[in-house]
């Protein structure tokens, strides 16, 4: 039977914090423990069939760039699955770009081409118009625990599993990241001045937010962002954050970065998500004992990927500051311009399909959570959820 684990289900009572994973030798030790106490202490019955034996073989392809801090803790979390599933399963990793392109990747994944992924789930919306609300937009969700609380408590992660299903993958988790961030060439001061700036976005509802507030916008995979900022071919690029773009040298080409107010750091991509799903064909071929571990073991290296990234790049801000980079924050007010042109986009897209409009539901309620606090009623009085 299809596995349904939410992410309020999976067991952290054993696991390691992610910074004490830090600290051990080696980051496959939260692995090894997330396994404890999970699936893995019934899988044993399993692991000598003759399945378990050859080995599920999973190629996987990530869309970090190789070198880079995301790529590395990506390997290391392939790594440490067939030890963590009793050779049962084998991850073999592939960067960015080395089997599928950066927006080809669920399509590889669906056709047998690849068996897994390991990417942005900002590339999803040219597949299906739901996939806009899969992963962060503008001034929506804006912390990494407001998507725990709508994946969890108003129903996403099912609308999610539906989805990836209708696609060919079951999504076995979520991987939260980062905040993204826009390198520029040219001081972007106010909202005003990104009219006619040419800028890379990643398409779907953020590309058009920018293009309805007047910048010239234009979808380049990753590993082609860099070349275009040095050419001159654009002026600025939203793209990861801190500690992965100083080591893509993103403090080569550009003078500037460019954030939110202090309220609101990032108003565009605030909680950049990725996700890891697999052929469903390959899913069914794990023992159902494999497939609920498999849940675990990528909540796992969802708090590791997360923490890591965040101590990276507590190293990286200051050297920027030592190449000279200037860190500019856009106002309250610019804030609520951005927000006033992103509002009409939510029902837009979120109207596009039934799909759409449903898991759109769960992000409105979870923004009007009082714990949340993102949205109230005079805010969309003027707008309607076609459910």
């Amino acid at each position: 039977m299809p596995n349904d684990k939410k992410p309020s289900d999976i067991s952290i009572d054993n696991a390691p914090s992610s910074l004490d994973a830090l600290k051990t030798p080696s980051r496959r030790n939260f692995l090894k423990t997330a396994a404890i106490g999970s699936a893995a202490a019934v899988a044993a019955p399993w692991i000598g069939n003759v399945q378990a034996q050859e080995g599920i073989r999973i190629r996987m392809q990530s869309s970090w760039q190789p070198g880079t801090t995301g790529y590395r803790i990506f390997e290391e979390w392939a790594a440490g699955v067939a030890e963590a599933t009793g050779g049962e399963v084998r991850i073999e990793p592939f960067p960015a770009g080395a089997v599928a392109g950066a927006f080809e990747v669920a399509d590889a994944v669906r056709n047998g081409v690849l068996d897994g992924q390991s990417w942005f789930t900002v590339y999803w919306p040219g597949k299906m118009p739901a996939g806009v609300f899969l992963t962060a937009y503008p001034m929506g969700l804006s912390v990494p625990h407001h998507w725990d609380i709508m994946f969890g408590a108003y129903g996403g992660w099912g609308i999610a599993k539906d989805l990836y299903r209708k696609q060919g993958q079951e999504l076995l988790g979520y991987v939260h990241h980062d905040l993204n961030l826009i390198h520029s060439k040219v001081p972007l001061r106010s909202f005003d001045d990104f009219q006619g700036v040419k800028i890379r976005m990643p398409g779907g509802i953020v590309a058009e937010t920018f293009a309805s507030i007047g910048a010239r916008t234009t979808l380049l995979p990753g590993s082609e962002v860099y070349p275009a900022l040095e050419k001159g071919t654009i002026d600025a690029a939203d793209y990861t954050g801190a500690a992965v773009n100083y080591e893509l040298g993103f403090w080569q080409v550009t003078d500037y970065i460019i954030m939110g107010p202090p309220s609101t750091p990032c108003l565009h991509q605030a909680v950049d998500l990725m996700d890891i799903a697999v052929n469903r064909r390959t899913f069914e071929r794990m023992s159902p004992q494999t497939q609920d571990l498999m849940h675990d073991l990528v909540a796992a290296y969802s708090r590791e990927h997360y923490a890591a990234i965040q101590a990276a790049n507590a190293e990286a801000w200051p050297k920027y500051r030592e190449k000279g980079v200037e860190i500019i924050h856009l106002s309250e007010e610019d804030a609520t311009r951005f927000r006033e042109a992103a509002i009409p986009l939510w029902f837009k897209w979120a109207n596009k399909d039934a799909d759409a409009a449903r898991l759109f539901k769960a992000h409105l309620d979870t923004m009007m959570d009082p714990a949340v606090g993102l949205v109230t009623e005079e805010d969309i009085k003027d707008y309607q959820l076609n459910l």
